[in-house]
């Protein structure tokens, strides 16, 4: 089996690396801007936001779809 998937753009990617990029790229308080969730407003860390995001499949979705319409 191999292990490429051209259907997936974030193939590659982990949320760390993700999350990381929006928050150079807006700043927490754009990305609470952009993505209405709780752990990008109160006390944000990277940390604390993939833990989040990795227990909140909605969550995740909102910021990977921002990542790829921000950067794609």
């Amino acid at each position: 089996m191999s292990n490429e998937q051209p259907n997936n753009p974030l193939h590659g990617i982990t949320l760390e690396q993700v999350v990381t990029r929006l928050q150079e790229h807006y700043g927490w308080d754009g990305l609470a801007q952009q993505v209405n969730i709780n752990c990008f407003k109160s006390d944000p860390s990277i940390k604390s936001s993939l833990k989040f995001l990795r227990r909140t499949q909605w969550a995740r979705d909102k910021v990977e779809g921002l990542y790829l319409s921000t950067f794609a």
